[in-house]
């Protein structure tokens, strides 16, 4: 690991705050960031000082004034050479992601691949930035509408995936003509400081004008301020449902934009006409992968009276197979939980199952060892409930897996949900019907509807979001690059005279 922390220049002590290319001395508080595969102190970070902050915001600004009229092809191009240098940087920057947050190689692998994929995505938006031409009421005008950018855009990232989501954002933002300032999470900083001294060599390389990319470190502070910043327009927040309540009660207050991506609780449904061998790889995955801490986790599982001893029997089995341990070793599927916060959350959440009458089809638990020293080794486990019981309303970032039976498809429709979050939701079937019910506005009333896949797992090229308390925001594909600008409407008269819409007389 001290050679890829070296090769990302990720030294002993690190400045936590950074306009592009410069990196600024602060006067605030050092702060570490330990593994959660071992426990080890990986480095320590200077985090931003209010001070810092206002530099950081007032270097944006000149930035924006500069930036905005670069065309958007070109700015294109930069974002290509992002996309080319995170490629060479692709198992460094995945085996850190891996080792800071704990999740499985492969995973950590993915989530680089993930940001070049948005990189080649973004590089084919900067030449489509569409706006619509429409026929006009008026003899001799024309109408039509354009997209222009929005100036700063405030990005607050979560810690499950500590590159990705900002690449989302970050790389639409940028080709759109807007500039960012990035607030990760203070449990994963190094990530975000080595995506930041990638992204700074290539603006150096191309005279990218310092403060197009910024970033800033630390806790819930600096958060506030962007969000409290009226020359932030728009504040794009992963995290919590409770974190983005209180993030859009300040951005409201100012009448700024946000784009919220919130907490999820994810059902899978399994019907009596499921293939019950890819019902089986989906749910999983889902529930297991990244250890539970995937905002599209498989929560809840939904299963068919008739086939409900056949399939848990199956699960229980499958996770029976389940190797857990060092997620730097390929042959691992589960890794760790950020923190011990994350493991005491764990803990209570299977004390509520116990008093609320769960049945463990399999025990949870932390795991103990030399291998497991760090302390943030969990057991995945099965629960099984009668409905959706209190634990179950609420979402654990953990691998904890409530089962349930249904009786018909609008039962299991209803059982889905029946819960605040609405991110990403699945079924399992080969049965038209069921199906077509499940995508019709009858069936999921969540953001993401797979059919013969889980929950978890989305491409760039679909916008990716959910609704109720999940936020309502969208990123990554599709047209998801309208958040990161402003619609204008324009009309132009072209004629001798003036006529008024709606055939209004005015003579004067």
């Amino acid at each position: 690991m001290k050679t890829i922390l070296s090769q990302l220049n990720i030294k002993a002590q690190n400045s936590g705050t950074s306009t592009g290319s410069n990196w600024l001395a602060s006067n605030a508080n050092l702060f570490a960031s330990y593994s959660p595969v071992d426990g080890k102190l990986i480095a320590d970070v200077k985090e931003s000082s209010l001070e810092n902050y206002e530099e950081v915001i007032k270097k944006s600004q000149e930035a924006y004034d500069v930036w905005k009229f670069w065309p958007a092809p070109k700015r294109g191009e930069i974002v290509k050479q992002i996309g080319q240098e995170l490629t060479a940087h692709k198992s460094m920057l995945g085996k850190l992601i891996a080792y800071e947050m704990g999740k499985s190689l492969q995973e950590g692998y993915g989530e680089v691949q993930e940001m070049i994929d948005i990189c080649d995505f973004a590089v084919g938006l900067s030449r489509q930035l569409h706006g619509l031409t429409m026929h006009s009421e008026r003899p001799e005008h024309r109408m039509y509408e354009q997209w222009h950018p929005l100036g700063i855009v405030g990005i607050i990232s979560s810690f499950n995936f500590p590159a990705a989501v900002w690449s989302w954002n970050t790389m639409l933002a940028w080709v759109c003509g807007n500039v960012c300032v990035w607030k990760p999470s203070e449990k994963t900083p190094l990530t975000a400081i080595a995506c930041q001294k990638i992204i700074g060599n290539v603006f150096a390389a191309n005279e990218v004008p310092e403060g197009v990319s910024c970033l800033i470190t630390g806790g819930r502070e600096l958060g506030e301020c962007l969000s409290k910043d009226t020359r932030v327009p728009l504040i794009s927040a992963t995290g919590s449902t409770r974190m983005g309540k209180e993030v859009a009660v300040k951005v409201a207050g100012r009448l700024g934009k946000t784009l919220l991506e919130l907490g999820g609780n994810n059902a899978v449904i399994v019907s009596k006409d499921a293939d019950l061998d890819i019902a089986i790889t989906g749910v999983v995955f889902g529930a297991v992968g990244t250890a539970g801490q995937r905002c599209t986790s498989v929560r809840r599982l939904i299963i068919h009276e008739s086939i409900y001893e056949k399939f848990t029997s199956r699960l229980i089995s499958a996770y029976a197979h389940l190797k857990i341990g060092d997620p730097l070793l390929e042959s691992n599927h589960v890794g760790t939980l950020i923190d011990q916060d994350a493991v005491k959350n764990y803990c209570n959440a299977l004390e509520a199952i116990e008093q609320q009458g769960g049945k463990f089809l399999v025990k949870g638990g932390v795991l103990e060892g030399k291998a497991y020293q760090s302390g943030c080794y969990v057991k995945p486990c099965i629960v099984a409930v009668s409905g959706n019981l209190p634990i179950v309303m609420h979402e654990t970032f953990a691998p904890i897996l409530y089962v349930m039976k249904y009786k018909t498809i609008q039962d299991a429709i209803s059982l889905q949900n029946a819960v605040p979050q609405g991110l990403s939701s699945a079924i399992m079937s080969l049965n038209l019907r069921e199906v077509e019910l499940f995508l019709s506005s009858k069936g999921s009333d969540c953001g993401i509807a797979n059919v013969n896949i889980g929950t978890s797992g989305a491409e760039i090229g679909g916008a990716f979001g959910g609704e109720k308390e999940t936020g309502g925001g969208r990123e990554s594909g599709s047209d998801a690059w309208k958040a990161y600008m402003r619609r204008q409407t324009c009309t132009i008269n072209y004629g001798e005279k003036l006529p008024l819409a709606q055939g209004i007389n005015f003579n004067i």
